[in-house]
């Protein structure tokens, strides 16, 4: 029996280093695990649109779809915008909506593999303060998961760990960095909790420039990757019972 196709499913931006970085990630997860496939929709912007790659699935005699939603946290376009546009696809499609990608511990790992990459060691830990920098939502429950991961990031053994949003909540990338120098921290570093590049990442890199290390976007780390597989493997298997393999 087919394995269900993997669709991806990204916000879109006028940016191209956007797609571009998309595109990156679904080449390693790929790479990863051969012989499943994987295609790419976007919600808005870029094509092809995800009613286009649902058509196109429904021409050729795919039945079974998991929509993973390229996002990092459960906020409007995970509970509304996609839902939507998956309740319009062709009645012959079987979907199943994947959870989001955050939290995981594969996330925060790829976000100390970029912080390490921009220049720090583990040695440094403990004398720097970090900057948890995502694009913010005005979704209470996608905010009050941000801060969760500061809380539990911190105890892995940096000087300080606190949450930023580049726009709809508080406080910005360049108050964070600030209120890390005021508690003593010998240096502060930002870690974007972003996918791929665009507006609200580059807001997030012009209030990152008092700090001492910025890192770069997730984009197409490994770990980001295998994330993906797992939200779809855990998708996936409902499906397979519910055909009773």
């Amino acid at each position: 029996m087919r394995r269900p196709v993997l669709l991806v499913i990204a916000h879109g931006s006028r940016d191209p280093r956007h797609a571009a970085t998309v595109h990156a990630l679904v080449r390693r997860v790929r790479a990863m695990r051969p012989g499943l496939r994987v295609e790419t929709g976007f919600l808005d912007f870029n094509i092809p649109s995800v009613p286009a790659v649902l058509e196109s699935l429904a021409a050729e005699d795919v039945r079974d779809v998991v929509a993973l939603p390229l996002l990092l946290n459960r906020a409007f376009h995970a509970k509304a915008d996609i839902p939507a546009v998956l309740r319009e696809a062709p009645s012959r499609l079987r979907i199943r909506q994947a959870e989001v990608l955050g939290p995981s511990p594969l996330l925060t790992a790829a976000l100390e593999r970029r912080l390490y990459e921009a220049g720090l060691t583990p040695a440094d830990k403990s004398s720097t303060g970090v900057v948890l920098a995502s694009a913010g939502s005005t979704d209470p429950e996608a905010i009050a998961v941000i801060a969760e991961i500061a809380r539990e990031w911190r105890h892995t053994g940096w000087c300080a760990v606190r949450p930023a949003f580049a726009s709809a909540s508080l406080p910005r990338t360049q108050d964070a960095v600030r209120e890390l120098r005021a508690l003593g921290c010998a240096r502060v570093a930002v870690a974007p909790y972003v996918l791929a590049p665009g507006f609200l990442p580059d807001r997030i890199a012009r209030g990152a420039a008092e700090a001492d290390v910025l890192a770069d976007v997730l984009g197409p780390a490994p770990e980001v990757a295998r994330v993906l597989l797992e939200r779809y493997d855990a998708a996936r298997v409902p499906v397979l019972a519910a055909l009773g393999a």
